[in-house]
């Protein structure tokens, strides 16, 4: 049996609500509610991310089903350079296209996209535990650059905060030891006056 035409498209307003509902599939298969991944699609982030300029999304079609999806963003290498670089911020594919050149071809979609913003570098977004999704970059030439590490603001701020209080406490102190060296001096400078 041979194996189905792949074709690859950017993401337009005819492609949005195939695109939408794959997107929905890989978030479902990443853990999150289908409730809370339906309110996201009809609330309209997904709209407004394909809408900026700076985000490119192409979608996998075989035998006219859609089968797939890539996110890309045009985005500084790092903060303090200025090279552009292009950063595949998901990838997916239905489990049953997987292994059947899908991937390859949404990465032949990212390359042309990168060739034409400028880009010589192109990095991606893998989560540590998918081993496949690991495996896939690393077989393409992708390398570890950096670990990132991601936490919540208030869980943050939680274990900041005992270093704050005694940072704020030593502050404390000597601020009131300095409004009484303050206030010393001004009561000698009164007496000796």
């Amino acid at each position: 049996m041979s194996r189905p035409a792949i074709n690859v498209k950017r993401v337009r307003e005819d492609e949005q609500r195939a695109f939408t509902e794959l997107w929905m599939s890989a978030r479902v298969e990443a853990g999150v509610s289908p409730e809370v991944a339906a309110r996201a699609a009809s609330e309209g982030r997904v709209a407004a991310a394909l809408a900026r300029e700076d985000v490119r999304a192409y979608v996998a079609m075989a035998d006219g089903r859609a089968v797939g999806f890539t996110v890309a963003a045009t985005t500084p290498f790092s903060a303090l350079t200025e090279a552009p670089c292009v950063t595949i911020d998901q990838l997916y594919v239905v489990p049953e296209a997987r292994k059947h050149g899908v991937a390859r071809h949404l990465m032949s979609a990212v390359t042309v996209y990168a060739d034409s913003r400028g880009c010589e570098q192109i990095g991606c977004n893998v989560p540590a535990q998918h081993r496949d999704a690991n495996r896939f970059f690393a077989r393409l030439g992708f390398s570890s650059q950096v670990v990132r590490r991601i936490t919540t603001v208030s869980a943050l701020r939680r274990r900041l905060g005992a270093d704050e209080q005694r940072t704020h406490s030593l502050e404390a102190l000597l601020h009131r030891r300095r409004s009484l060296r303050a206030r010393a001096a001004q009561s000698a400078n009164r007496l000796a006056g």
